[in-house]
């Protein structure tokens, strides 16, 4: 099993797109994705799983939100991918049980979301302050340029495959899922995650 990124598939204006969409790398992460991928499938007959943002408990953009730094306005905002880092081990144990040799799984949870709609469920159940929204070439200054390359693409991914083939159950099926537990945390008051 090889563990690579949804990054390969690239900018898909927000459509819906499966594993067998066309990949569109964007930048030299992706190509070297590919290049692993391709090599991982052929020598050893892996299975890839595509891997899209990672979040749990620990692993929430609290700093970020602290810090204020902005998201993208809404009328140009992107559609991003997320995985519980729990389902994430879960679907790779599925896959090393259950998984079709050379066969791509995309492990994205059940989530539609808009990277800022993500940003600002977070800060909702922290009790923080709801980023900044900022037009595309204000927040292009605004933000780092790996964080930009991801405020770029959009895309979202079915999850089909990976529930038909592996019978995976999600434990956290969405983002809100997964956030009621820092919201029942914060209702209770200060000494929340500080990740």
């Amino acid at each position: 099993m090889y563990i690579s990124t949804t990054g390969v598939y690239g900018d898909h204006g927000g459509r819906a797109i499966d594993e067998t969409a066309r990949l569109r790398p964007a930048n030299e992460r992706a190509f070297r994705r590919i290049d692993a991928e391709r090599t991982m499938r052929r020598i050893l007959h892996a299975a890839v799983l595509r891997v899209p943002g990672i979040y749990a408990h620990d692993r929430l953009p609290l700093d970020r939100l602290r810090q204020k730094l902005p998201a993208l306005a809404e009328a140009d905002d992107v559609y991003s991918n997320h995985i519980h880092a729990e389902d994430l081990a879960r679907i790779a144990i599925a896959t090393l049980a259950r998984g079709s040799a050379r066969r791509v799984y995309n492990t994205v949870d059940d989530s539609r979301l808009k990277m800022g709609q993500y940003f600002d469920e977070v800060a909702d159940a922290a009790g923080l302050p709801r980023p900044p929204r900022l037009p595309r070439e204000q927040l292009k200054a605004a933000v780092s340029p790996m964080m930009y390359s991801f405020m770029t693409e959009s895309r979202q991914l079915s999850n089909r495959r990976l529930k038909r083939e592996l019978g995976v159950r999600f434990l956290y099926p969405t983002v809100a899922d997964a956030l009621v537990t820092l919201r029942a945390e914060n209702a209770n008051g200060p000494g929340g995650p500080s990740a």
